[in-house]
């Protein structure tokens, strides 16, 4: 790969990660890592990792509308629902999924006393942003 492509591809995904969970006050937010498909032309890998503080939360939100995530606890305990599905609290070592166009209705930290993280994967259109857009 030329370094003029490595480095637009780079920029895109650090935008794209960026704003994957700018709505969440409740938390912060750190790019992980994000690369262009080259198998599937058009597609990108972005990751970010969320962490929560003891009773720290996001807003109701949808993403990208091409986004497939792949949700896992890497500590903590989260509690998650999405679309109609029920909440449930997701504790470290498990995971989740929203498909594209899910409804995500709640995503918390589980606990008020102990911090959570959580590795949010995302396959979404190279490009498709913003990835993460609170209810209104």
């Amino acid at each position: 790969m030329s370094i003029k492509r490595f480095l637009a591809t780079l920029l895109a995904g650090a935008a794209l990660a960026g704003s994957a969970y700018a709505h969440a006050p409740d938390g912060t937010v750190k790019p992980n890592f994000s690369h262009a498909l080259p198998n599937d032309p058009g597609k990108s890998l972005v990751a970010v990792e969320v962490n929560y503080p003891p009773g720290g939360a996001s807003a109701a939100h949808h993403h990208a509308r091409s986004a497939f995530i792949y949700a896992y606890v890497v500590s903590g305990a989260i509690e998650s629902q999405v679309d109609d599905g029920p909440a449930r609290v997701y504790k470290a070592g498990e995971s989740f999924y929203e498909v594209p166009g899910a409804h995500h209705r709640i995503s918390r930290n589980a606990s008020k006393t102990q911090p959570a993280k959580l590795l949010a994967v995302f396959v979404v259109d190279t490009g498709d942003a913003p990835l993460t857009t609170p209810d209104k």
